[in-house]
């Protein structure tokens, strides 16, 4: 009740500081598409300060587009309204997924207009977060060899994130194997939904393991491996099926950092490392083909070259990745005909459904139980678009149905069936831009 009141929307809109609050715009450095940067910053964020939440667990709470910092850069720290309700939007219907995440508490209208292809309405987005320490966090500090500042960083990680391992006898190495777990882990769950971050920068990879940073991801529509949307990422660095090892690319950058706390010697220091990063391809291996049985509804090894059969056929038809194992659902109850209608071809469909009933038996889950694993919804990019041109035009009924459909995205929900769909040719989103 407070927040929708005067004086909490002013907050929202960063024109008033809530007692107790100290802002600052945070310091890192970071690799952007391979390249180091010693420092770059919040240009365009501030960090109110923490909150302590009704669970118990403290969080930030920062404001996106609120104006100039120290590391803006020449640029205004502003946001224009589509990028903050395409990370609103993608950041709440992730956590709808149970995907860790950021989330957007609200999105306002600053009032003033932005300079950038055009003249676009200015927007401010609240954003809660278990923090907004990033790898380039320790990369800021290591880059000017500051070994003290680096241990306090990560005593401070361990306390806040990882408590667990403070009374280990190797803290900082046990520090490192956490965050190598969680992002394996997250990268997964990515993988699953067809989700693209877009723009892996160390910088924007948090050290809590939660999807940090919406800047132009997009939501694979037909099956590629390779598909990239970012504007900014004219080699694929970042495509689909790159994460996984650009996720491990990142974590070695960490691990560099850490190498005074694993010990004085450089040659031990550099084996501890690499014993901790082997850890990683396991890890996610483990995850992803874990969650990839689940979605085709088989367990143990004997499913897996179904699941690899299953995506081979989604990418020769170009078929729809998320209403495929969707549909894929129906199969299990029976009823394979909307599945088969996907493919140009469907003695191949048949064929492989085929193998896919004979390993299934009297234990294998039902229609209903892999819906519960399969989306209906995902926040489609062609539908986040047009969701930003109605705002921009001041309509805004587009935006709050989309999001309570994507509040729901196990269910079936038939009257907003469409939101299920693919893009039309003509509907196709091609291309995904930075807020900046």
């Amino acid at each position: 009740d407070w927040l929708a009141s005067p004086d909490g929307v002013g907050f929202l809109a960063g024109q008033a500081v809530p007692p107790g609050a100290d802002p600052i715009a945070t310091a890192y450095a970071g690799h952007q598409f391979g390249n180091f940067v010693p420092q770059l910053g919040d240009g365009r964020a501030i960090l109110l300060g923490e909150v302590v939440d009704r669970q118990g667990q403290r969080r930030d709470l920062q404001l996106k587009g609120a104006g100039p910092t120290p590391f803006s850069r020449r640029g205004d720290g502003r946001a224009a309204l589509g990028p903050v309700l395409r990370e609103y939007i993608v950041s709440e219907a992730m956590a709808a997924l149970d995907i860790p995440t950021t989330r957007a508490l609200a999105a306002v209208l600053s009032g003033d207009r932005v300079q950038r292809e055009t003249m676009l309405p200015g927007a401010v987005l609240t954003r809660v977060a278990s923090s907004h320490i990033r790898i380039g966090t320790f990369q800021f500090f290591a880059a000017r060899d500051d070994r003290d500042a680096v241990r306090a960083l990560a005593d401070h990680v361990i306390a806040r994130h990882y408590p667990q391992v403070a009374t280990d006898a190797y803290p900082y190495r046990a520090l490192l194997a956490q965050v190598i777990a969680r992002q394996a882990a997250l990268v997964a769950r990515w993988m699953h939904i067809g989700f693209i971050h877009g723009v892996m920068n160390t910088d924007n990879m948090s050290i809590a393991g939660e999807t940090i940073d919406y800047g132009p991801c997009a939501f694979m529509d037909a099956y590629d491996p390779a598909t990239v949307f970012s504007s900014i990422d004219q080699n694929g660095r970042y495509a689909y099926a790159n994460q996984p090892r650009i996720a491990l690319w990142n974590l070695t950058r960490l691990a560099e950092c850490l190498l005074p706390l694993f010990d004085d010697d450089q040659t031990k220091a550099i084996e501890i490392a690499k014993e901790q990063l082997a850890t990683f391809s396991p890890a996610f291996d483990a995850a992803y083909t874990q969650g990839m049985r689940a979605k085709v509804g088989l367990s143990g090894a004997e499913g897996d070259d179904l699941v690899g059969g299953f995506l081979q056929l989604l990418g020769q038809d170009e078929v729809d990745f998320i209403l495929a194992f969707r549909r894929l659902c129906d199969a299990a109850d029976g009823d394979a005909s909307d599945l088969r209608t996907m493919f140009a071809e469907p003695a191949a469909i048949d064929a492989w459904l085929d193998a896919w009933r004979k390993r299934r038996n009297d234990g294998s889950p039902n229609g209903a139980a892999l819906r519960r694993i399969n989306p209906a919804f995902i926040p489609r990019n062609h539908r986040i678009e047009a969701v930003i041109t109605a705002a921009v035009r001041g309509d805004y009924a587009p935006f709050e149905e989309l999001n309570a459909v994507l509040a729901r995205p196990y269910e079936d929900q038939p009257q907003f069936a469409a939101y299920a769909e693919p893009p039309r040719p003509e509907q196709r989103v091609l291309q995904t831009f930075c807020g900046t």
